[in-house]
């Protein structure tokens, strides 16, 4: 089984923290939709015969598409690949650009799961953030969207500087409130060539605090307990039933195929990328070529990557996947161990909460 993932580049307005591709211009949309489906054909046999079971529109805002590109695409992908009767279709979409009309369209073409950008339930926030969206369209809109779809997800970002641990604690009381089954948490990160380290460098915005995101994140975790939800990926809460199976494949090294400018494939054996330049990427498939980058894996690479995944997950590193590394990781973990960072439970080896706010560097230490 595998998954495709579509990138859809253009934006209403930029984000400030943003560092993914896309532009907020829409000038050259209709030529990066035929490029989109031109590449789909020409990948036709990267995922070597594997059913799709997931189909992912991520961007960028792919809720600014017309609902005849969206059906294009899909039906693509439907007559190009073998695909899961089941398939989760996953549609990424600001609440600005919900409407009763665009939701049903939305139904119509396919998609039966929609990732909704909230942020944050505060106007202020999200003017700091520069969101396009109000609270109260996130709040009604998010109500709309319940009518129609009983699997969605929504994103909340905590860590931001002016957000307190009451304002927090009111954003996920507002989604648990609203029954929101699945939620994507993740603390501001300040990433190079944005908007926002430039505004920080010249103390135009104030910097984000590691201790103030640390303890929002420990709170967070409390809070989706208590309120019945599975924290089963490091930014992932879900009630039972209800993961994305879309991002769990991801976690669980399954094979999947990106497309469009940015967008990253995996075949379990290498990785690629394609060139971050919608021009040059519509200029090039229109050629008949697909202008991406590729790193073939080596063995340590790939188990590697399976540390820092499966590390990330509510079931851990399995060591019986490790072969005869396993004793080496288990010596490594053994001070994570004993620092109540980490726990071995039946040949995995498990974060606890306060091992989750030290994931990456804990990972990195047992790579091999």
């Amino acid at each position: 089984m595998a998954g495709v993932y579509i990138h859809i580049p253009f934006c209403r307005q930029a984000c400030h923290y943003c560092n993914f591709h896309f532009t907020t211009s829409l000038r050259y949309k209709d030529d990066l939709i035929t490029a989109l489906i031109k590449e789909i054909e020409m990948q036709k046999n990267y995922l070597a015969g594997e059913t799709i079971e997931t189909i992912y529109f991520g961007g960028g805002t792919p809720s600014l598409l017309e609902i005849e590109d969206i059906i294009l695409i899909v039906e693509k992908i439907k007559n190009t690949f073998p695909v899961s009767p089941d398939t989760e279709i996953t549609f990424e979409a600001n609440p600005d650009d919900i409407t009763e009309e665009k939701i049903v369209h939305w139904k119509q073409a396919g998609i039966n799961r929609l990732s909704i950008g909230i942020q944050s339930f505060f106007d202020e926030d999200l003017q700091w953030m520069n969101r396009v969206h109000t609270a109260q369209q996130a709040i009604d809109n998010l109500q709309l969207a319940k009518k129609y779809f009983d699997n969605f997800t929504i994103d909340l970002i905590y860590g931001i500087p002016g957000l307190t641990d009451e304002k927090w604690k009111q954003n996920v009381e507002i989604a648990i409130a609203l029954n929101v089954p699945h939620l994507s948490c993740y603390a501001l990160t300040v990433e190079q060539k944005t908007p926002l380290i430039k505004m920080i460098r010249e103390q135009k915005k104030e910097n984000v605090d590691p201790d103030k995101q640390s303890k929002q994140f420990l709170l967070l975790m409390q809070w989706m307990e208590d309120a019945g939800y599975e924290h089963y990926e490091i930014s992932s809460f879900a009630l039972t039933g209800w993961r994305s199976r879309h991002n769990s494949s991801y976690w669980q090294g399954k094979k999947y195929l990106g497309i469009g400018p940015s967008a990253h494939s995996f075949d379990c054996n290498s990785r690629q990328w394609n060139i971050s330049n919608n021009q040059q990427y519509i200029e090039s498939i229109n050629k008949g070529i697909i202008p991406f980058q590729k790193e073939v894996l080596t063995e340590a690479q790939k188990l590697n990557e399976y540390i820092m995944t499966s590390l990330r997950t509510i079931e851990g590193l399995d060591l019986r996947k490790t072969g005869n590394v396993s004793e080496r990781l288990i010596a490594f973990a053994n001070k994570y161990i004993e620092s109540g960072l980490m726990k071995l439970a039946d040949h995995h080896l498990i974060l606890t909460k306060e091992g989750k706010l030290l994931a990456d560097g804990i990972a990195a230490a047992l790579f091999i």
